[in-house]
């Protein structure tokens, strides 16, 4: 969203992630994504993307915020939310947790802060969309999707109302373009797969 954003062009590849290529392996050996290769630089974590792509282009200020705020909301959110996220959506995975406890703890940490702060504002940091919101957006939607019917109950009409200005956006809806997974030919050569 950010890369839309500030009008940057680039050569978008869908990795599946249990056939990576031997590209990207070797521009990022973490292997995770999403990865940008621009400038000479290999940038492989999604706030370092923003990051620089809000340098090359801000045209609504997103970066001019208070930085002690955004980051608090970043660690947040970065931190024990995304913890809390994998322990919700994944709950198989950690059978020593309690579902519902691991629900209350990301509703205590994440849910209710948003809530107090969107009752006063229309977004985290103010009455304007900000490089936090696209931050947290993505995590708060996987939240929201793990299940659909419980998150309907719970009582954050502000976080809702929120949640649901960024999914009807046009900037979102910009970027969700169903892609083909691209899959390497010879070397760093990648082209889409072809449905056969």
């Amino acid at each position: 969203m950010a890369l839309k954003y500030a009008g940057i062009q680039v050569e978008h590849r869908e990795i599946e992630l249990r056939n990576k290529p031997q590209s990207m392996l070797l521009a990022s050996p973490k292997g995770t994504v999403p990865v940008l290769c621009a400038d000479g630089l290999i940038l492989d974590q999604s706030l370092d993307i923003m990051r620089w792509a809000l340098e090359k282009s801000d045209p609504d200020a997103w970066g001019a915020v208070d930085s002690i705020s955004s980051q608090a909301w970043i660690e947040k959110n970065d931190g024990p939310f995304k913890a809390l996220l994998d322990q919700y959506k994944y709950p198989n995975r950690y059978p020593d947790l309690n579902p519902e406890a691991v629900l209350n703890a990301a509703i205590d940490l994440m849910l209710k802060p948003m809530e107090l702060a969107l009752q006063s504002s229309q977004y985290l940091l103010g009455s304007k969309m900000t490089w936090v919101d696209v931050a947290i957006f993505p995590f708060m939607r996987q939240f929201s999707m793990v299940n659909p019917k419980q998150f309907d109950e719970l009582p954050f009409s502000s976080v809702k109302q929120w949640l649901n200005q960024q999914i009807e956006s046009e900037l979102f809806h910009a970027v969700m373009e169903k892609r083909s997974a691209w899959i390497e030919l010879s070397g760093d050569d990648i082209a889409p797969e072809r449905s056969k």
